[in-house]
């Protein structure tokens, strides 16, 4: 983490500075230090979210283009048993 050089100036109403005064007493912390932290918690979050629905819309795509296995769930079942019955044998 960087030095703090930046300084930010807000208000707020009593009841959001009142649930902030509590969590940085719960922590031992000062309020600037949750303020940091819920705006660290936040960002990730989106970047989390972001990565997420990029990977689903991957996801989505390629089962447009028609990949991925095409076998039927009894297919399927039937293929894990030979291949466990196969390496049952090599062992």
């Amino acid at each position: 983490m960087s030095a703090l050089g930046r300084r930010l100036h807000i208000l707020l109403d009593e009841d959001r500075y009142a649930r902030l005064e509590a969590e940085a007493k719960e922590r031992g912390s000062s309020v600037a230090a949750v303020v940091r932290l819920a705006i660290d918690h936040h960002f990730d979050e989106e970047r989390d979210l972001a990565r997420r629905a990029e990977a689903a819309r991957k996801l989505l795509a390629s089962a447009d283009e028609g990949e991925g296995p095409a076998e039927t769930w009894d297919e399927m079942m039937e293929a894990r048993a030979a291949d466990i019955a196969r390496m049952a044998g090599e062992l």
